[in-house]
C-alpha cells in the first residue's frame, strides 16, 4: 500500500468538519509556519519538496511562487484555480469534497509564505455544492481563529474567499480566471505580464491548483525534503489519479508517482483490471487533452521499458510515443471502443468551449467537429483525415492560450496512432454501429 498525504483520512466519519479534522492533525502546517518559520522558509521547503503544479502543467511549485513580484505597498494575492473541468478529472471535487480543510489550511500556509492578506478558491458553477461546504469550512476555521486579524497572535492576518465561475472551461486557464474573478468576461490574457507580476487588479499573483496548494500541507508538517524521498527523480511525492473508463474500480486514488501504469490498472489496490475481462484497447493518462496512447505505448515506452507514473516516463517519446501526466485524469478505454467517436465527443467539447478570442480554435475546432461529423454519418472521404491533420497541425501553437494545443493534441494523437480505424469508417460506414440513434442522442444534424 503506498503512502497517502492528502486523502488518508477521507474515511473518517466528519472529516469535513473543523473538530474531526483537528483531531486528525488538521492546522498543524499553520501553527507551524505562523510560529516557527519565516515565509522565506516556507518557500524553501516547498522548493526542496520538488513539488510540481497538480492542474497540468507540472510547473516546480517553489520556483512559481519566487517569481511573484514584492513592490513596496502593494497587495499580493492567492489565488486557487479550482475550475476542474477537463473531461476525465475529478479529483480536486473530491478533495474538497470530503475534506475542505486541507484546502483552506493550504491556502492559509501558503498565503502567509507569498505574503498575501486575501486570497480567492475561483471554483467552477457546476461545483455549487462544494461550493457551499468550502464556505461552511471557512465559517469554522475563521470561528476558531485560523483566519481573520492577528491569526494565532503571529502579526499575520489573512482572509479567504470562494467565488463560484459561471461554467466556462476556459476559466481553468489561469488568466481567464483572473479576468472572470475581477468580473469581466473569461478571455485568456496575452502574456507577458505574467500573473506573478500583473495578475488579480493588476497586483502580484499565484495561481495554484487545489492540489498542489493542500500538497503544502504534509511538506511544511514533515519537511520538504522527506516529501522529495517519495517518488522518482523529478516527479516527486503523491498524485491524485481521477480513474474512469472500462476499469472495475473507478474512482480517486492517491499513488506514489513511480509506480508502473500496469500496475495502476491492473492490481486489485487500483483500478482492478479491465472491466468484463476484455482487452485493454488505448488510455487517455492525464485529462483530455493529453495525447491518448495505444495499449503497447501505454504500458511500455517505445524503447521497451516500462511506463511509469511520472511526468518524466510519461512523456518519454514526445508526442510521437509519449503523453503527459497533465492533471491526471485517467481514462481508460477497452477494445470494444470506438476511437472515432471518441475523438468527436472530445472534439464537440472543445468546440463548445472556445472562447473565440482567437481565430485559429474559433474557427478550427468548428472545423473539426463537422468532419468529425461527417465521418461518423458514413458521408467521409480519406481526404478527410488529411484534412483533419492539416487542421489541427495550424491550431496549435498559434493562439493566446493552451485551449488551441488541448483541442488540436487529442486529433492529432487518434490520428497518428489509430488512422485506419478512420480509415474503415470512410471505406466501410456500414461498420458504424447505430449511427441514426447516435445523432438523435445527441441532437446532430447529419452532415
Amino acid at each position: 500500500m503506498g503512502k497517502k498525504l492528502l486523502i488518508h483520512n477521507d474515511h473518517v466519519p466528519g472529516i469535513h468538519t473543523l473538530d474531526v479534522y483537528r483531531a486528525h492533525g488538521g492546522y498543524a502546517s499553520v501553527e507551524k509556519a505562523l510560529k516557527t518559520m519565516t515565509p522565506d522558509q516556507v518557500t524553501d521547503e516547498v522548493k526542496k519538496s520538488g513539488l510540481r503544479g497538480r492542474g497540468g502543467a507540472g510547473f516546480p511549485t517553489g520556483l512559481k511562487w519566487s517569481f511573484l513580484a514584492k513592490p513596496e505597498g502593494v497587495a499580493r494575492y492567492l489565488v486557487c484555480n479550482a475550475d476542474e473541468s477537463e473531461p476525465g478529472t475529478f479529483k480536486d471535487r473530491y478533495l474538497m469534497e470530503k475534506i475542505p480543510h486541507a484546502l483552506i489550511e493550504g491556502m492559509i500556509t501558503s498565503s502567509y509564505a507569498l505574503g498575501a492578506k486575501k486570497s480567492y478558491i475561483y471554483i467552477r458553477g457546476e461545483y455549487f455544492y462544494v461550493a457551499r461546504i468550502l464556505e461552511a469550512a471557512l465559517a469554522e476555521a475563521y470561528a476558531a481563529g485560523f483566519l481573520g486579524e492577528n491569526i494565532l497572535g503571529s502579526g499575520f492576518s489573512h482572509d479567504c474567499y470562494v467565488q463560484v465561475g459561471a461554467g466556462a472551461y476556459i476559466c481553468g486557464e489561469e488568466t481567464a480566471l483572473i479576468e472572470s474573478l475581477e468580473g469581466k468576461r473569461g478571455n485568456p490574457r496575452i502574456k507577458p505580464p505574467f500573473p506573478a507580476v500583473q495578475g488579480v487588479w493588476a497586483c502580484p499573483t499565484v495561481v495554484n491548483n487545489v492540489e498542489t496548494i493542500a500538497a503544502v500541507v504534509p511538506i511544511v508538517n514533515e519537511g520538504g525534503e522527506a516529501y522529495a524521498k517519495i517518488g522518482v527523480g523529478k516527479s516527486t511525492g503523491t498524485k491524485l489519479i481521477s480513474a474512469s473508463g472500462h476499469i472495475n474500480k473507478p474512482g480517486v486514488y492517491e499513488i506514489e508517482l513511480g509506480i508502473t501504469v500496469e500496475d495502476f490498472i491492473f492490481s486489485d489496490e487500483y483500478c482492478g483490471g479491465i472491466k468484463g475481462g476484455r482487452k485493454l484497447k488505448a488510455v487517455v493518462a492525464g485529462g483530455s487533452s493529453v495525447p491518448i496512447l495505444p495499449a503497447e505505448l501505454i504500458l511500455r515506452t517505445a524503447k521497451g521499458e516500462p511506463r511509469l507514473m511520472t511526468y518524466e516516463s510519461l512523456g518519454d517519446g514526445g508526442f510521437i510515443t509519449g503523453t503527459m501526466l497533465g492533471s491526471g485524469g485517467f481514462i481508460v478505454m477497452d477494445e470494444t471502443t470506438s476511437i472515432v467517436k471518441n475523438l468527436w465527443n472530445f472534439t464537440r467539447f472543445y468546440h463548445h468551449e472556445s472562447c473565440g478570442q482567437c481565430s485559429p480554435c474559433r474557427e478550427g475546432t468548428g472545423w473539426m467537429e463537422k468532419i468529425l461529423n461527417k465521418i461518423l454519418a458514413g458521408k467521409g472521404n480519406l481526404s478527410d483525415v488529411d484534412l483533419l491533420w492539416d487542421i489541427q497541425s495550424k491550431i496549435e501553437g498559434k493562439t493566446i492560450c493552451p485551449l488551441g494545443e488541448a483541442a488540436a493534441w487529442p486529433v492529432a494523437a487518434a490520428i497518428r496512432h489509430f488512422r485506419a480505424e478512420f480509415e474503415e469508417y470512410v471505406k466501410n460506414p456500414s461498420s458504424i454501429k447505430d449511427v441514426k440513434h447516435y445523432y438523435r442522442l445527441n441532437n446532430l444534424v447529419e452532415a
